[in-house]
């Protein structure tokens, strides 16, 4: 298949484009600096340096490729919690989250393209006993920066679910090389490289809807990931080469 990979550059897109290589798949990357695009064509997408909140370029970029999935890793966090930006960060994400999606998801249709796999957390749903599953409510009705996040990922939900065969995928924090942590540090948690192999088996195998994707434990459970497309939390990548 032919992957456009929006936000190739980020943490689960410099561990997934080498996955979906690997596995004869041609992938179109995007990022929105013309400096980083020497780092996708290493990892062995074609780059496309395009800003997400242009929606006529952003519609051209998709056209252009003609691809056969769309895979959303779009974000824009670059502080992490616990920083004094990290508030800021947020705004810009759930603006991302809100805007970016809608101009990706309408690319899309214009490009008819059926099938996108999106990046969404699995840290939104709101307060209640037991192990959260995905027909749970998120934290809506939060304050503060926390129900701003629930908000921007039941939108960017929303979005991509309207597509024929749109699937989000409810990430745990992740932590592994390229992020914040390097161990688990808050629940629910998901390694990076688990994260980008789970991101694969969905695109191939995964039906339209909602999947968490973190580590087993009381918080959240990724048994309906397990069974459909038989995501394993313990995943590492082992690349040749």
């Amino acid at each position: 298949m032919k992957i456009f990979v929006a936000g190739a550059g980020g943490a689960i897109g410099r561990k997934l484009t080498p996955l979906l290589r690997a596995v004869g798949h041609t992938v179109v990357g995007t990022t929105r600096s013309a400096e980083k695009a020497d780092a996708l064509l290493k990892l062995g997408a074609e780059p496309v340096v395009v800003d997400v909140f242009d929606a006529e370029a952003l519609a051209r970029a998709v056209g252009a490729a003609a691809p056969d999935a769309i895979i959303h890793q779009l974000t824009d966090l670059a502080f992490a919690p616990g920083t004094p930006q990290y508030d800021e960060g947020i705004a810009r994400n759930v603006r991302l989250r809100i805007e970016g999606t809608a101009n990706l998801v309408a690319a899309a249709r214009a490009a008819n393209v059926k099938r996108m796999v999106a990046q969404s957390v699995a840290f939104a749903y709101a307060p209640a006993a037991g192990t959260r599953v995905e027909s749970d409510p998120l934290n809506l009705g939060a304050e503060g920066s926390a129900g701003r996040s629930a908000q921007g990922a039941a939108a960017l939900e929303q979005a991509v679910l309207g597509l024929p065969e749109g699937i989000v995928l409810r990430f745990g924090y992740f932590y592994g090389p390229g992020t914040w942590y390097d161990t688990p540090a808050r629940v629910p948690s998901v390694h990076i490289e688990a994260a980008a192999r789970a991101t694969m088996q969905a695109l191939i195998k995964g039906k339209p809807g909602i999947y968490n994707i973190a580590e087993d434990g009381p918080a959240v459970s990724s048994e309906k990931a397990k069974q459909d497309f038989g995501f394993d939390p313990q995943s590492r990548i082992r690349m040749r080469g």
